[in-house]
């Protein structure tokens, strides 16, 4: 929504446009319309952007939330805005991450799948419509891979390329040949052959 996160190669995290909510991460609410580097850090990794929010996990496996947090997306405890990198929790084993519009998936190195954040159509995947400022576990499951979040709607894969869905599905997001919402993973079809999955704010899209 309106502004961009980037990592260059040396590792040193870069933000532009708008910054209401300090979603820039560059310690004020100043929009910019051109790059501007985020601290002085040249450990960062990846990045990825929800509404008016971001987080970024570093190369030791850490992971950090800024911008707008009136859901708890940003992981940290509580429903306040930051305009500065805020690390979430103590884990050092964070592996990918991915921002839906007001709420987050995260996998660690060992393959366990957390996600905090909206939760009022169950597209965090823990059985509730409770909205979550920290992570929480989906399931017991350590073989997720990717992850991908919608408006308000969940997809990942597992390392046996199985792909599962989760949230609302008023458009048949999820993939389920029916529009029935989900609170919890369930898998979608049989095959055993996905490689990534995407979510567009009511659709999906895999491969």
């Amino acid at each position: 929504s309106d502004f961009s996160i980037a990592t260059q190669t040396n590792g040193t995290l870069w933000s532009w446009g708008r910054s209401t909510y300090g979603q820039l991460g560059l310690s004020n609410t100043t929009s910019y319309s051109s790059p501007k580097q985020i601290g002085a850090l040249t450990t960062w990794s990846k990045v990825t952007t929800g509404q008016l929010f971001a987080l970024a996990v570093k190369t030791d496996g850490t992971i950090w939330s800024w911008g707008y947090n009136n859901y708890g997306q940003l992981g940290v405890g509580n429903t306040t805005n930051y305009s500065s990198p805020k690390q979430i929790g103590a884990l050092t084993t964070w592996s990918t991450i991915d921002a839906g519009w007001a709420f987050a998936l995260a996998v660690t190195t060992g393959g366990a799948l957390y996600a905090w954040g909206e939760n009022g159509n169950g597209q965090l995947g823990i059985g509730n419509f409770t909205d979550k400022s920290s992570p929480n576990q989906i399931g017991a499951l350590t073989t997720w891979a990717i992850t991908a979040g919608g408006r308000q709607h969940s997809l990942a894969t597992t390392t046996g390329g199985a792909l599962w869905s989760w949230g609302d599905n008023a458009y048949g997001q999820l993939g389920l040949n029916n529009t029935s919402g989900k609170l919890s993973p369930n898998q979608v079809g049989s095959n055993t052959t996905w490689l990534v999955v995407a979510c567009g704010q009511y659709h999906t899209t895999a491969g």
